[in-house]
């Protein structure tokens, strides 16, 4: 636990809004406690805990409360879900499908629990059965910020190459693996919170864990920049899954959202990758909205907001600027003429 609570990257995240440390200090601060970090635990372990940490906070609590949620306040849930009472878990069923739904939570949190111990499995064979460098790389050395973004890029860019290629050939193919997709994640009415990790254990490695890994392993992130990677990951499948129609973004988490609705709900029939990128290019985009209309519906409300703001700008100046005619109209006024005024 105590390895579990000094995670540097939970120390950037609180650090700052709960001190009044300038900049300078928290980052000496966050460097001190990844130094600590890092010295006084294995880097097996400080990959297992951080990766277990980031799951747990950005996926599993949020997911868990979006999850009981839609149970305990149905009514509630279903004004904010895409596909209504639908959408719920277990669908208009509800009530009698309590047992299934938590069969569907526990799956989900065994299936996160199964990909930290792949992971562990796949650093112990290469450190210690191949005596190799480790996949993830962790040093006191913090990774420069360019760095982390262009990894970050690269890593997300072939996560979603991986996704299609594995979805569609892999689980939507004649083979044992769709099977099990099949009868497992495909028999949901709709997606809900937690279903982002429930599907077959098999099916689950090849089409979350390898997309997710190997990217990191390709790259060798360094250990903070695959847990802003995870991290972001973790985000997106959190609201991807939730089943509701209010996101954060309207083009990135409301397009994945509405293409993972369409895909379960179409018995995966297209909508294969994540962003929906390579089912534009590949012509696989299952429902009404492509890539392309996300990203046209985006600019153009940037555009509309952009507009709003230069007329509210434009309007507070003129507003201003008349102000300040007026003000300098009755300084410049005889004193009698004043007083004439306010009489």
């Amino acid at each position: 636990m105590d390895a579990l609570f000094s995670i540097p990257f939970l120390s950037l995240l609180f650090v700052p809004a709960i001190t009044s440390y300038g900049t300078s200090l928290n980052l000496l601060f966050f460097y001190m406690t990844w130094t600590t970090l890092v010295l006084s635990h294995s880097p097996l372990r400080v990959e297992l805990f951080g990766s277990a940490a980031v799951r747990l906070l950005f996926y599993a609590l949020p997911s868990l409360i979006f999850f009981l949620f839609d149970i305990l306040i149905p009514s509630t849930a279903i004004a904010v879900k895409a596909q209504g009472e639908a959408g719920l878990p277990g669908g208009r069923k509800r009530h009698t499908l309590r047992v299934k739904q938590f069969k569907v939570a526990g799956w989900a949190f065994f299936n996160i629990c199964l990909s930290i111990a792949a992971q562990s499995a796949i650093e112990s064979l290469l450190v210690r059965g191949l005596g190799v460098r480790s996949a993830i790389k962790v040093s006191m050395r913090l990774p420069m910020p360019w760095g982390m973004v262009k990894d970050m890029f690269f890593g997300l860019l072939v996560r979603e190459i991986l996704t299609f290629v594995l979805h569609r050939y892999v689980l939507h193919s004649k083979n044992i693996l769709a099977k099990y997709h099949n009868n497992w994640y495909h028999q949901l009415n709709a997606p809900f919170p937690l279903t982002a990790h429930y599907d077959h254990p098999l099916a689950y490695l090849v089409h979350k864990f390898l997309p997710t890994y190997l990217p990191a392993m390709l790259f060798r992130f360094h250990m903070l920049t695959f847990l802003l990677f995870l991290g972001s990951i973790s985000i997106e499948e959190t609201f991807a899954y939730s089943g509701y129609t209010i996101m954060p973004t309207s083009f990135f988490l409301g397009g994945i959202a509405r293409r993972t609705d369409t895909h379960l709900i179409d018995g995966g029939v297209g909508n294969f990758g994540t962003w929906g990128l390579l089912d534009w290019i590949c012509g696989t985009t299952d429902g009404d909205r492509d890539f392309e209309d996300d990203l046209a519906s985006e600019i153009e409300e940037h555009e509309i907001e952009e507009h709003e703001i230069e007329d509210k700008v434009r309007k507070a100046l003129e507003s201003s600027k008349r102000k300040i005619r007026e003000g300098t109209l009755r300084r410049n006024m005889p004193a009698r003429t004043r007083r004439n005024g306010h009489a």
